[in-house]
């Protein structure tokens, strides 16, 4: 199967590593989305083990379409009787659209869902459709009038991971975090520091990676209960997989900071959830208080943009206090994601390297200031 795996754009290669990774041949790198082949097996394991994705899609087919009329014609000439069943729940959940002539989402979501059940009367021979099973949800982009079908084998988008149940007023997604980790050079036997940890979604990610949790071994898939396309076995399989990759005996120094006592409470409870509370220090700390005797550590955070009023008043100040902060700290990198256009100016030097990101809708940047390599370790 051709299996569809959107992402946050600009994140493309993070996700492009991970399939291959995985050990899945890749076909096709879009902007915000990768495609590659596998089987029913793949399906479990992507939805499982990606940390950077949003969802896993089964590709059931892509075809032009520049009118409505042609619109129909494809999806109905698609063979949805493979994966939905007579009794299956099935709409359009999603239509998106760049640089077509058809690009109205509702009309778009209308007329495919009219061709699918003209396609599936005359497959099952039935007028009418309960649609009393289990539920199939498809999503459907246009781009430059053509147009890829999928269907979502995820339901619920994978940054969740069940482990966040409170959050902070502006969390970063779970899978724009990891993937923010993993752009950077750290590993599990090097310092990561948070200074504004909010729910603690940056170091428990990173704490997730160093003790090879699988970000989606706790939660539920939409396609778990489609056991004519994917058998149960095969998701037991992968979860006694994600099982046995586990490796909680590790020494880590990762820790979160926030000035405020309650975020912190927060945050340690998330990371209870996620089960690795004994691998991150939390502890309330202002901005100003920023310090670590240790040399080659990591800040990676996302510190306030200056999206709410009550924050813009501040911010040049904050910013000025992290790059004092930063450069007291001996041989660090220092990793931010913000949508501040005057970030550099106010920390006090320009960045090594930034990359542009898309937080949502809201168009940030990536600085990062890299620290010296620590000194290789002695083999014994």
């Amino acid at each position: 199967m051709e299996l569809i795996v959107p992402c946050h754009f600009g994140l493309e290669a993070v996700l492009k590593r991970e399939i291959m990774d995985l050990g899945y041949e890749i076909i096709k790198t879009e902007d915000g989305r990768i495609t590659f082949l596998g089987d029913e097996d793949a399906v479990c394991r992507g939805n499982i083990f990606l940390r950077s994705a949003e969802r896993v899609l089964i590709k059931i087919g892509s075809f032009r379409a520049e009118t409505f009329e042609e619109l129909f014609q494809g999806t109905k000439a698609l063979a949805w009787e493979e994966f939905i069943p007579k009794d299956g729940k099935f709409w359009v959940t999603k239509a998106a659209s760049v640089k077509s002539k058809l690009f109205s989402p509702s009309d778009i979501q209308s007329i495919m869902k009219k061709a699918m059940v003209e396609r599936l009367k005359e497959h099952y021979g039935i007028s009418w459709f309960e649609e009393s099973g289990d539920h199939f949800p498809i999503r459907v982009f246009l781009y430059k009038d053509e147009v890829t079908v999928g269907l979502d084998t995820t339901g619920d988008s994978l940054h969740k991971r069940g482990y966040r149940k409170l959050t902070a007023k502006a969390p970063i997604a779970e899978n724009l975090a990891a993937a923010l980790i993993m752009l950077t050079p750290w590993k599990k036997d090097r310092i990561l520091v948070d200074p504004f940890c909010g729910s603690g979604t940056f170091p428990i990610e990173a704490a997730l990676m160093a003790a090879n949790i699988a970000p989606g071994m706790n939660r539920e898939f939409r396609s778990f209960d489609w056991q004519h396309i994917i058998p149960r076995k095969l998701w037991y399989s992968c979860l006694d997989e994600a099982r046995e990759n586990v490796d909680k005996n590790i020494e880590t120094d990762i820790q979160g900071y926030d000035i405020d006592p309650q975020m912190v409470k927060i945050a340690r409870e998330n990371a209870a959830l996620a089960g690795v509370e004994d691998l991150i220090h939390f502890q309330a700390r202002p901005l100003d208080q920023l310090s670590h005797s240790k040399k080659y550590g990591f800040i990676i955070t996302n510190p306030p943009y200056g999206e709410r009023l009550e924050e813009k008043k501040n911010l040049k100040q904050l910013y000025e206090t992290l790059g004092e902060r930063y450069n007291r700290l001996d041989s660090w990198s220092m990793y931010l994601i913000t949508s501040y256009e005057d970030a550099q100016k106010d920390i006090g030097r320009q960045a090594d390297k930034n990359r542009k990101l898309y937080n949502g809708m809201l168009k940030t940047y990536f600085y990062q200031y890299m620290g010296p390599k620590p000194p290789r370790k002695e083999s014994t």
